[in-house]
């Protein structure tokens, strides 16, 4: 497993071994891909006891000795996401009053059956909800392409009695085919413009074949229109929409950075985009390639290689390279020449380097992970609510970055998915780089006071950002403040007047997983839109509901995980339904604070952190 995807290893492995020797999971997802992706969530959460969600029987899951499918839970069960409020699942369930659960079938006829429901209204104010289930969650059963062509196909029957929709003919299933159509390039419309000619030929193919039928059905004219312009957006994106990201330098945190780009608004990140690496040899010089964001390790190192050869440090050209991520603790992992996509799953100061195998084991960190030097932090000079507004809105801008559909991709699919969940990596990346950032500028402060100042200024940023609803900040900074290297100081803590003890005792306590988060969750059914949740724990919610049943029996689809899967979704798009204003009047330093906290210099070797505690003070102190 490559060092940089462990940021969450620890936490879920924990808890998935725990809830097995309990008997609340079943068999384990299959696959090395989701098993990979999901692992980069423990050390965003290190600090986090592993409790499985309270309350509640265990569940039948399927087991491949057992003949019969069990039934699906009812929907009368209390089975609700553990990632919603008391609030939000009380709406939810005034939502769902009428809702039936669809039986388990076959993702074809569930197809069919969301076709038939489109057509004749058949589940009443259920259908919204249905069409919203099946477009958020049918990657996990039915490949995208396999969907296109099952609409295709249905667009073109005829229907003849005792097939198909035997009720629902003519006019009737054609415009349902487009209604669920135009509903999925809605929903996946960046996505499919990432693919280009892959999924063009979708909309232009069923464009034709609906052309074809308006001498028939003259109904559709309006529809066909509609599905005209669709092709135009996904074949020619909007010129202004190329020249910007044409223009945009594409920064990933510390990999390659430019003070010009980070002070720029963050967009979300495109496998196609092109960005800017550094590759390390062994000797710690270093090449800066320029690649794709989703291309494969074997094209990076090609790129390496190319940039080798007129390398004068290069005498003789490297016969077979391979690509290893190293960490700042000098963790090695080697990537796979089919690996895609990398850059994203890198640590906070973890770096590529290119070497020949016989040189794996000489690798080390470079020279300025390993040693520190002491120094007076730049935060003595900024006020704490400039920081905490530039960490909401840059924490905003990452989150309304990620696609909703990502959460699914991480948690499913993981290395396998066909759109891969590269902003929320990033979101999760910066999770980890705040709570190392913490623990960073207070251990490297050898002045007592001063460091019982940069306490009492970080307790105030952690309640800034929560006033502003940044749960993520907030969270961070208050695990940071947790690391064991900063709690053990006993002498800056006793030095915290007592106001601010109690201040941070009480954020302990939202940060507390008993009761599976209890206090976080209640903070969390307060507060209205918009605001940024905890994302790793999103994402834990989500890999329990997805490991504690099965997807599959057989053929047939558990549909009513896939519409708790899609509640979790949804509970995302309701905290991102209002867009964040910011009233606070920058102040001539912002730009220093914008730059300074976009670009955090952290430490994240645990080891070392904890030997520059035990020289602030010595245990026998």
């Amino acid at each position: 497993m490559p060092a940089g995807m462990k940021p969450l290893e620890k936490f879920l492995k924990k808890q998935t071994n725990a809830l097995t020797r309990a008997g609340g999971f079943g068999d384990k997802a299959v696959g090395t891909g989701a098993s990979r992706r999901r692992a980069s969530l423990s050390r965003v959460v290190p600090f986090f006891r592993e409790t499985s969600p309270e309350g509640g029987p265990t569940r039948d899951v399927f087991s491949p000795e057992t003949e019969e499918a069990p039934c699906w839970p009812s929907a009368a069960a209390d089975i609700r996401s553990p990632s919603l409020s008391s609030d939000e699942q009380s709406s939810e369930a005034s939502l769902d009053t009428s809702w039936t659960p669809l039986a388990a079938d076959t993702p074809e006829n569930l197809a069919l059956t969301l076709l038939d429901s489109v057509a004749g209204k058949r589940y009443g104010n259920c259908t919204e909800i249905l069409l919203d289930d099946f477009m958020l969650t049918h990657p996990i059963f039915l490949a995208s392409d396999k969907f296109q062509q099952v609409l295709l196909q249905q667009f073109g029957a005829e229907g003849r009695q005792g097939e198909g929709w035997p009720s629902w003919d003519g006019v009737e299933r054609k415009q349902a085919v487009l209604s669920v159509a135009f509903r999925y390039l809605d929903t996946y419309r960046e996505l499919l413009q990432e693919e280009g000619d892959r999924s063009n030929s979708f909309p232009k193919d069923l464009y034709l074949c609906a052309v074809q039928e308006l001498s028939r059905f003259p109904e559709l004219v309006e529809d066909v229109l509609k599905l005209q312009r669709w092709t135009e957006i996904l074949h020619n994106p909007a010129e202004e929409d190329k020249e910007s990201r044409k223009k945009q330098v594409r920064p990933l945190f510390r990999h390659f950075r430019r003070i010009d780009a980070c002070l720029q608004p963050r967009e979300a990140f495109r496998g196609s985009d092109e960005i800017f690496c550094r590759v390390y040899t062994p000797d710690h010089s270093y090449v800066t390639i320029r690649s794709r964001l989703s291309c494969r390790v074997g094209e990076i190192l090609a790129l390496v290689r190319e940039k080798l050869q007129y390398s004068e440090d290069q005498p003789t050209q490297p016969a077979n390279l391979i690509l290893v991520a190293v960490t700042s603790s000098g963790e090695k992992a080697v990537f796979r020449p089919s690996d895609e996509a990398v850059f994203t799953t890198l640590g906070v100061n973890t770096h590529l380097f290119a070497c020949e195998p016989s040189e794996l084991e000489s690798l080390m960190p470079l020279p300025e992970e390993i040693h520190w030097s002491p120094g007076d932090s730049k935060l003595h000079d900024m006020s704490a609510e400039e920081v905490s507004n530039q960490l909401v809105v840059f924490d905003w801008e990452l989150f309304s970055c990620v696609h909703e559909v990502e959460f699914v991709c991480y948690v499913f699919h993981g290395e396998q998915a066909r759109w891969r969940p590269l902003n929320l990596e990033l979101v999760l990346q910066r999770c980890s780089e705040v709570q190392h950032w913490v623990a960073t500028e207070i251990l490297q402060c050898q002045s007592l006071p001063k460091r019982v100042q940069l306490l009492r200024k970080f307790i105030k940023i952690a309640a800034l950002c929560k006033q502003q609803q940044d749960l993520l900040s907030f969270l961070a900074v208050v695990l940071g403040l947790d690391n064991p290297a900063v709690s053990r100081l006993r002498l800056t803590w006793e030095g915290l007047p007592g106001k601010f003890r109690k201040q941070f005792q009480q954020f302990e306590s939202i940060a507390d997983p008993s009761r599976n988060h209890k206090s976080y969750r209640d903070l969390l059914a307060s507060l209205r839109a918009p605001l940024i949740p905890f994302t790793p724990l999103l994402l834990k919610d989500l890999t329990f509901l997805h490991e504690s049943c099965k997807t599959f029996h057989g053929e047939l689809v558990n549909f009513e995980k896939m519409h708790k899967v899609a509640e979790m979704v949804r509970s995302i798009r309701r905290y991102r339904s209002t867009q964040l204003v910011m009233e606070a009047e920058p102040s001539p330093s912002h730009l220093q604070t914008k730059a300074y906290v976009r670009q955090l210099q952290v430490i994240d070797n645990q080891n070392l952190l904890f030997d520059m505690s035990c020289k602030l003070e010595p245990k026998d102190m």
